[in-house]
Formats: C-alpha cells, sequence, structure tokens
C-alpha cells in the first residue's frame, strides 16, 4: 500500500465506520475515491485529515465524514440518477458516481468547475458531468433525479430542487444562518408532498444564486 492508500483505510474506519457510517457502498466508495487528488498540491499531506481543506476561490472541500454522511443520507444507490450543487474540487461527485448510474454537478465558480472537469477526466472518471452555473436552480433538462445533495448553506430549500426530485427521491441541503446550520434531508413523498428531516448541525459555505442567500 502507499501512503496515501494507507491514510484512505485509516479514513473509512476512524472517521467514518467508527462515527455509525454503515452503508458498504458509501464506505467502499470513499476507501476507492483518491482524496489526494482533489486538493491543492500544497495541501496533499492533510488529504485524510478530519476536516476541511481550501480549494480556492474562497470554497472548501468538505470534511470526510460530512461527506460520506450526506450521501448516506440520500441513499444514493445503483442506477440513480444524482444531482450535486456546489461541486468545488469534484470530489463528492466522484465519490457518487462509484455508487449511482449518473452524476450532475454544477460548480458557480468557473474556475473550480473547469479544473474539477479537468480532473475527473484525468482519473478516468467518466460517469459524471461537471457545469459551471448557478446551482440553485437545479438542472431541469436532465430532472427528475433520485438524488440531490447541496454543498452549500442557505436560508431555505431552493423550491426548483424540490420540484426536480423523483417522488420517493431525497434532497440534503444545508439550512440555516450564515454560520451554522442544520443538515436537512428532504424526502419527496408525492406529487405535492415532502416530508423533512433533521440530521444534525452543520457548516457550510454560502449558496449564492437565484434562490441562494
Amino acid at each position: 500500500m502507499t501512503s496515501f492508500e494507507e491514510q484512505r483505510t485509516r479514513m473509512v474506519e476512524r472517521q467514518l465506520r467508527a462515527r455509525g457510517i454503515g452503508s458498504a457502498r458509501v464506505l467502499a466508495a470513499m476507501g476507492e475515491v483518491p482524496r489526494e487528488s482533489f486538493v491543492p498540491e500544497r495541501l496533499r499531506e492533510f488529504a485524510y485529515e478530519d476536516g476541511p481543506l481550501p480549494i480556492g476561490e474562497e470554497q472548501t472541500i468538505s470534511q470526510p465524514y460530512i461527506v460520506a454522511l450526506m450521501i448516506e443520507a440520500a441513499d444514493v444507490s445503483p442506477g440513480d440518477r444524482v444531482l450535486e450543487v456546489g461541486a468545488g474540487s469534484g470530489y463528492a461527485a466522484t465519490v457518487m458516481s462509484r455508487i449511482a448510474d449518473r452524476v450532475y454537478a454544477i460548480e458557480r465558480h468557473e474556475a473550480l468547475a473547469t479544473s474539477a472537469r479537468r480532473r475527473v477526466i484525468e482519473l478516468g472518471y467518466d460517469n459524471l458531468v461537471i457545469l459551471a452555473g448557478d446551482g440553485s436552480l437545479g438542472l431541469p433538462a436532465h430532472a427528475p433525479f433520485d438524488a440531490i445533495l447541496v454543498a452549500a448553506g442557505g436560508d431555505k430549500v431552493p423550491e426548483p430542487l424540490k420540484q426536480q426530485l423523483a417522488i420517493g427521491g431525497r434532497l440534503v441541503v444545508p439550512i440555516g444562518g450564515e454560520s451554522l446550520q442544520s443538515l436537512i434531508c428532504v424526502t419527496r413523498t408525492g406529487e405535492n408532498d415532502w416530508r423533512e428531516d433533521n440530521l444534525g448541525g452543520v457548516r457550510f459555505v454560502p449558496l449564492i444564486g437565484a434562490h441562494g442567500r
């Protein structure tokens, strides 16, 4: 094993499984994707630390546990069509691509979207698409989605994202103030019905856009 492979294995066991992440699919995907390839070169030695890291444009790559928690909460499964809002470096979208059939990820910063797109191509992941744009609008051309994950916090659940969920699908999104939010899982239970569950406190960068802050 290389040093990064060893660190990845420890991360899965100590940061994820030990904290209650039980999905075999999520644990396997997190153990496969090289997180060190999704952080700036100067920060690679910290890639598997238990926290977020800056990736430029005042954005971050989320703590590994939060990535796993959100994917597990969204019940991302084989055959799913998934949307991620706030792609950042492309890490979470790539993890989900190891489980789902197709992943679409939107990043509002063109520079981050371009580098993420280049990165996933170089790594050989071919079932995800990274786009630059306003993620709060969703991606209606490719809806409905079985799961939607939002890696930025707003003061309310964006209505377009709720409408783009398939019935039975789940939307995981941080909602609250700019410094602290609650991670909310919205399940679409019918054509005009949704259920919300609170998964606990989190801290994300602001969701900027037409249906963001």
